[in-house]
């Protein structure tokens, strides 16, 4: 499994338009509007792992950065509520107008990276604007997170916005930090949290099972995974579809950079999935000597079984080098290794 950097050339290709512009505000309309080509008619494969836009708003070229930056001028909440009552709400109202694809203006200036304007935005919100999630459940912080906007992403947090929401894909917007490596993003979200905060959301698992580390060992993101470590995130947490380890998925993997920052920070050797394969298990039936090496050195149990009542000694399909792995390997009774005899 790869990840794909979602940039702003990536979004750049969504075709589909703002239809609902035309309500924020009058300079925003589009004069040969087209329809959108998504359909959110109904649900959608929460297991699909298709590559998705941040935003279909991001086609439109109607929206400029200097358009967003004469809706705040033009709707600053900066004058005395008493004097302007009516005045504040209908600017209020414009400022938190969503378009028919589910944003508000928050969520266009920051696909748009326009940093300064999301910030005066974050400072004129309340708490729950903040998390409005648009049509593909993404909330600012997917989108700031998705687009490497760190400082928007603090800007949010600072501000209360939660860490907890889910997008279509059942993503945290840690997820989306830990699956395309955003570490800085990562950082701002784990920093100055509690352990009885973060511990639930660390174990969250999106539609497909998988945790926040899940993610980053399948992606190869060794800065991020030592960072989640460092917050304590449970090492031996199995996705949810077949019961693998961060370490079953390193080993797959064949990332023997993962498999080492996880055997050194105390990962279980020999957990097991749901079908009883270890780790080890995995390494021998890839014929991967290195690995299994280096789980044999720190201490995998080669007599373990799995539901197929098969040690590892069993996978190694006469490969000398991983059977020079096993002790006493050479030891037979009536034809069969001793390692690999079922003793009853």
């Amino acid at each position: 499994m790869t990840s794909r950097d979602c940039s702003k050339d990536d979004l750049l290709e969504g075709t589909r338009m703002d239809s609902g512009i035309d309500s924020i505000c009058p300079m925003l309309k589009s004069e040969e509007p087209r329809e959108p080509s998504g359909d959110f008619s109904g649900p959608r494969d929460k297991l699909s792992v298709a590559e998705e836009r941040l935003d279909s708003a991001y086609g439109s070229s109607s929206i400029t950065v200097e358009s967003l930056s004469e809706i705040v001028q033009d709707c600053a909440l900066s004058s005395p509520a008493e004097e302007q009552t009516q005045e504040l709400s209908e600017q209020e109202n414009l400022l938190t107008t969503i378009t028919e694809d589910g944003d508000t203006i928050l969520h266009l200036a920051i696909i748009h990276e326009d940093i300064l304007i999301a910030l005066e935005l974050i400072h004129l919100f309340p708490k729950e604007v903040l998390d409005i999630q648009n049509n593909l459940y993404q909330s600012p912080l997917h989108l700031a997170t998705y687009l490497n906007l760190t400082d928007v992403v603090k800007g949010l947090l600072e501000k209360g916005a939660s860490l907890e929401l889910q997008d279509q894909d059942g993503n945290t917007a840690l997820h989306a930090a830990c699956q395309h490596g955003r570490t800085d993003c990562a950082a701002e979200m784990t920093r100055d949290v509690s352990s009885s905060t973060l511990a639930p959301i660390l174990e969250t698992q999106n539609w497909r099972g998988l945790a926040c580390l899940h993610l980053a060992v399948l992606n190869r993101q060794h800065q991020v995974m030592m960072l989640l470590m460092k917050k304590g995130t449970d090492l031996n947490i199995q996705e949810g579809t077949s019961g693998k380890t961060a370490l079953h998925l390193a080993v797959e993997l064949r990332d023997i950079t993962s498999v080492k920052l996880l055997l050194n920070r105390g990962a279980n050797v020999d957990a097991a999935m749901y079908n009883g394969c270890t780790p080890l298990h995995l390494a021998v039936g890839r014929q991967d000597t290195a690995i299994a090496n280096l789980l044999c050195q720190s201490g995998a149990d080669t007599m373990l079984r799995n539901m197929e009542d098969e040690t590892a000694l069993d996978l190694a399909d006469g490969n000398d080098d991983i059977l020079a792995l096993f002790p006493f390997d050479d030891l037979q009774i009536s034809g069969r290794s001793v390692v690999g005899m079922k003793l009853s």
